[in-house]
């Protein structure tokens, strides 16, 4: 830290002798470029050096040096704007003593305007052979040498503005995070769906189970929770007349933090009328592997060492058939509560002791199966007493019409035939008041009973984790790779 001290007090010397005697302007705002580095690269990458002898035109170009090589009466440096890297060739004869003398008081780090013309060195590299440059912004923290070497990761995500600066495959991660979410709308806008906003403030938590985090508003004087999921305000839609809605939104839900989970988190929720899950299974197939066509260019894809396939038809299970088939489980535990709940404390799995069967056998499912569905997997036949807001099987009503996605072992999807008979979902509702764990709604939601009075079409609807895909896409381990800015620890600025 005192290296770094001494190494920011002498930038800020040096940039005030600079001003003082150079005539450099405080942090200018004037000058504009004309072309990208992309654009530049793009136009003269494959003209031979004779070619570019002849090249007239000046390009006025901005971007952050991030290396330096000085020759007394030459230098290079290497400089990268949003869309790539270029060197520059600084020549003293060409700048003049003066504009030299300046270049060389230059840091890694700063922001400069630069104008020229192309040129290749004579080891072939595309250049920008510099007539005159600005210095646009002084940069007083001296970049990290040696970032990706750095064994505190978490530094990475505290100051992501210089994770971005240094790591071009950070930088791509991002880019293709943006991709995937324009996909994702294109997608869903050319199969009809409209795109709402919902309210991220609610006086009642619900859509999920999950411990929401709690606000006040002043003016109102009352409490209101961010939301944990937007779904049983999309779903006042349906009721309303719209028949395909769909919202990207940012949830938060007040609990622990994994590679897996972020308290704030991106999800698509869409909802269809006239639609079932099975329905929506195939879309979710054509959906997820048309985006990874698109912005990848490919249908298989590399994660963390693991080929993973998304072509379809993707694999389909129920729940008591991969954790028997694919979990080791046997039939019989799964069938008897007493047997589960037993099997379940070998284990060491944590439960209070009152579960019923149908919360044993999803506890079992995820302890024993869900790490193992590396390929694209629908998992189906879910017990009803672990769906309070789905649609029950009309055969079989101790299950409802619902399915999970998993890929790589870890679930990206949810989805299910919504309920819409207002005394069932009451009566659920009910129930999950009754378990009073940090989980459950704090109160009954009587404004959706009464919208479900009115009478909703019969639908079906979906959440897909973005956070999660993107990581799928992109092979990020953790889902803090692919979050702009997680939520930390508050620590100290380093």
């Amino acid at each position: 830290m005192e290296d770094i001290n001494r190494l920011v007090r002498q930038r800020i010397e040096k940039y005030e002798t600079m001003k003082r005697d150079m005539g450099v302007a405080h942090f200018p705002n004037t000058y504009r470029k004309d072309t990208n580095v992309s654009e530049f690269i793009g136009s003269y990458l494959e003209k031979d050096a004779g070619e570019l002898l002849k090249v007239s035109s000046v390009h006025r170009m901005a971007g952050r040096i991030m290396s330096m090589r000085t020759f007394g009466k030459a230098s290079f440096i290497h400089f990268q704007d949003a869309t790539g890297s270029l060197q520059a060739f600084f020549e003293k004869a060409r700048l003049g003593e003066d504009a030299y003398a300046l270049f060389k008081k230059l840091d890694i780090g700063d922001i400069i305007g630069l104008w020229g013309t192309p040129v290749k060195t004579r080891t072939g590299e595309l250049s920008v052979y510099v007539q005159g440059f600005e210095l646009l912004t002084k940069s007083f923290q001296p970049l990290p040498e040696k970032w990706h070497g750095l064994k505190d990761v978490e530094i990475r995500y505290r100051q992501r503005y210089v994770d971005l600066i240094v790591s071009p495959e950070t930088r791509q991660t991002f880019i293709t995070r943006t991709r995937v979410i324009s996909a994702i709308r294109s997608y869903m806008d050319s199969h009809g769906f409209m795109e709402v906003e919902t309210p991220m403030m609610q006086s009642i938590a619900g859509g999920a189970a999950a411990k929401p985090f709690l606000t006040h508003h002043n003016a109102l004087d009352m409490d209101l929770f961010l939301r944990i999921a937007p779904e049983l305000y999309l779903k006042r839609l349906l009721v309303g007349g719209f028949e395909r809605v769909y919202e990207i939104n940012r949830n938060f839900r007040n609990e622990g933090l994994s590679t897996r989970h972020n308290p704030e988190f991106t999800m698509l929720e869409f909802y269809q009328a006239y639609a079932d899950y099975t329905e929506l299974m195939r879309f979710t197939e054509d959906m997820v592997s048309t985006i990874a066509r698109q912005v990848l260019g490919t249908e298989v894809v590399t994660y963390q060492g693991m080929e993973i396939d998304l072509r379809a038809p993707w694999k389909r299970y129920t729940v008591k058939d991969a954790a028997i088939e694919v979990g080791g489980v046997p039939p019989e535990v799964f069938e008897d509560r007493n047997r589960a709940l037993a099997f379940c404390r070998e284990r060491g799995m944590d439960l209070v002791g009152d579960e019923s069967l149908g919360e044993l056998q999803l506890a079992l499912f995820e302890e024993t199966t869900e790490e193992k569905l590396i390929q694209p997997t629908f998992i189906t036949s879910y017990p009803t007493e672990v769906s309070p807001l789905s649609r029950k099987n009309t055969e079989n009503p101790a299950l409802v019409d619902r399915f999970e996605l998993y890929i790589a072992g870890r679930e990206l999807a949810n989805a299910f035939s919504e309920l819409n008979d207002p005394f069932d979902q009451r009566e659920r509702f009910v129930q999950q008041l009754k378990k009073k764990d940090e989980e459950s709604p704090s109160e009954l939601d009587e404004d959706y009973i009464r919208a479900l009075e009115y009478g909703m079409p019969p639908a079906a609807g979906e959440g897909i984790g973005i956070d999660r895909l993107v990581m799928i896409l992109t092979d990020s381990p953790s889902i803090r790779d692919v979050i702009l800015f997680p939520l930390l620890r508050k620590g100290e600025v380093s």
